[in-house]
């Protein structure tokens, strides 16, 4: 059976954003429980980027915007004939309480950004090897704790990033349902079609065949070139079908 890769890439900046936060909270969970030098690392590490992220513009305005933009969508579904009241209902009343989770929590990072282990191996991050015990000994002694007290310290760094976790899963559940994958093919490894509005591009090749898609694109055009994993003996088919989503 067949390998089926999926391959994601954002129309907007605010999808691209939004993606790599995503990412880097899967990586920070899968990351965890911090048991040596190398997962603590890893975690310091993402949460340092998630931070630069946060400094950069105000995602929580952004994501409240379209928790309410959803919200809207789904009160217009009601007045179609025929549709399930009761799940749109259900998934409104989510989109609300998931509003107004995300309003009562603090400033986005605020505990990640107070936090005096953070920001002292933070700022140690880009210096090669320059968190080792005698540039960082509080992180050495941190590392030799129980790790019961660690877990407990870790998960209340996780814990203050919930409601950005809660918020984003959520919205973009629904952003990738909103759109089918449709058969397409391409012409010599090339394809383009208008986006019409969307945030996110969805693309399923196999594993068998090899290539990797390369998006160009915004919110009215995109335009996609596969390109051979073994560049030097990799070939593209004349005609390539794969499946395609616009979200």
């Amino acid at each position: 059976m067949s390998t089926v890769v999926l391959f994601e890439h954002p129309l907007n900046e605010k999808m691209r954003t939004w993606l790599r936060v995503e990412f880097l909270l899967n990586q920070l969970h899968e990351t965890v429980p911090v048991s040596g030098s190398v997962s603590a690392l890893a975690v310091f590490r993402i949460m340092g980027d998630l931070l630069d992220i946060f400094e950069r513009g105000d995602m929580r305005t952004e994501l409240l915007k379209e928790l309410e933009r959803q919200q809207q969508k789904l009160r217009a579904w009601l007045d179609v004939p025929g549709v399930d009241e009761q799940t749109i209902v259900s998934l409104r009343d989510r989109l609300k309480r998931q509003s107004t989770e995300l309003m009562a929590a603090p400033r986005m990072g605020q505990q990640l950004r107070e936090d005096r282990l953070i920001a002292l191996v933070r700022q140690r991050l880009s210096i090669p090897g320059g968190c080792c015990s005698f540039d960082l000994p509080s992180l050495h002694i941190w590392l030799h704790q129980e790790q019961s007290l660690r877990d407990t310290q870790v998960n209340s760094w996780l814990a203050s990033l919930m409601p950005l976790r809660n918020s984003l899963t959520l919205i973009l559940d629904l952003i990738r349902q909103s759109g089918a994958f449709r058969h397409q093919t391409s012409l010599n490894g090339f394809y383009q079609d208008n986006a019409e509005g969307s945030d996110l591009l969805r693309l399923q090749l196999t594993l068998e065949d090899a290539l990797y898609p390369q998006v160009s694109g915004h919110k009215s055009r995109y335009a996609i070139r596969f390109l051979p994993l073994d560049s030097e003996r990799g070939e593209v088919p004349a005609r390539l079908n794969f499946e395609l989503a616009c979200c």
